[in-house]
């Protein structure tokens, strides 16, 4: 198996990499259960966003990431956009989104209570990956219809063109492949 090299934050990882439809191939970056890493990029990543109110990150993969980075800011809560809505949910806000590594649509979804929570205040979206931005931008969508400002979009790594973009906060590269 082909394999990619990363360091993060003073971590190493070995990534295998993925083919993931007939043109692509990416080194896939998993932070799910992945403690050392996950609470490495958190330290760094907290010292580079400016002051915020709350963090919002989508699930399922931002999850330990947006924990961790909260539990360092000592805030009492984050924000997690589901992927459905869930029977408690009233007047959900709903965005569509489809990624790179799902490749089919799925939505986003922000409890009211959440969205309440989160109107007039500083935002900053946490990611573990941003690649293509889509989910990264339906996550905005979310913030932006619940009447949150977002301050800052983070995530530790960005992959592909992504690294180019000048409005993210990130602590590493991921190329892309072309699938042989």
């Amino acid at each position: 198996m082909k394999t990619y090299n990363i360091e993060v934050a003073g971590v190493k990882r070995k990534l295998p990499v993925i083919k993931i439809n007939s043109d692509l191939s990416i080194a896939s970056f998993v932070i799910l259960g992945d403690t050392e890493i996950v609470c490495a990029a958190a330290r760094e990543i907290a010292k580079m966003l400016p002051e915020v109110d709350f963090l919002v990150t989508a699930e399922a993969k931002g999850i330990p990431l947006a924990f961790e980075i909260s539990r360092l800011l000592k805030m009492k809560k984050y924000i997690v956009a589901r992927k459905s809505i869930k029977p408690y949910m009233d007047s959900p806000i709903v965005d569509q989104v489809v990624s790179i590594t799902t490749q089919k649509k799925q939505i986003l979804v922000l409890d009211e209570r959440d969205a309440l929570e989160i109107k007039g205040k500083r935002v900053a979206i946490i990611d573990d990956v941003i690649s293509t931005g889509e989910s990264l931008s339906a996550i905005e969508r979310l913030v932006k219809d619940a009447g949150g400002s977002i301050v800052a979009k983070a995530a530790i790594l960005a992959e592909g063109d992504a690294a180019k973009r000048s409005d993210i906060i990130f602590l590493g590269e991921l190329p892309l492949f072309k699938a042989n």
